[in-house]
């Protein structure tokens, strides 16, 4: 039982990651919009070339979903809610199988 609690435990650190990595493109994202930083860095475009990669697949559903909101996309803080709302799960199951 205690393996599964580590297990348990181990899948909530990776989702906190997944929640700082959608931050990170969320942030990096408003930073190109507004012209901070330019995508003619080849570093700046391949990072968020990337993350845009990786996250798209989370994201693409939940943008079907909502409704057109006029520029603004609200499905990174759809998505970080839904994360925690499963951490919290994956907790209080963890906190289960220890008592």
């Amino acid at each position: 039982m205690n393996t599964m609690a580590e297990l348990l435990n181990f899948a909530v650190y990776l989702l906190q990651l997944l929640i700082w990595i959608i931050i990170v493109q969320a942030i990096l994202s408003w930073l190109v919009a507004f012209n901070i930083v330019n995508l003619n860095n080849r570093f700046v475009a391949s990072v968020l070339y990337s993350l845009d990669r990786f996250l798209n697949p989370l994201l693409r559903p939940i943008r079907n979903l909502l409704p057109d909101m006029g520029g603004i996309d609200l499905s990174p803080l759809v998505l970080v809610l839904g994360i925690m709302l499963v951490q919290r799960l994956l907790t209080g199951l963890r906190l289960d199988m220890l008592v």
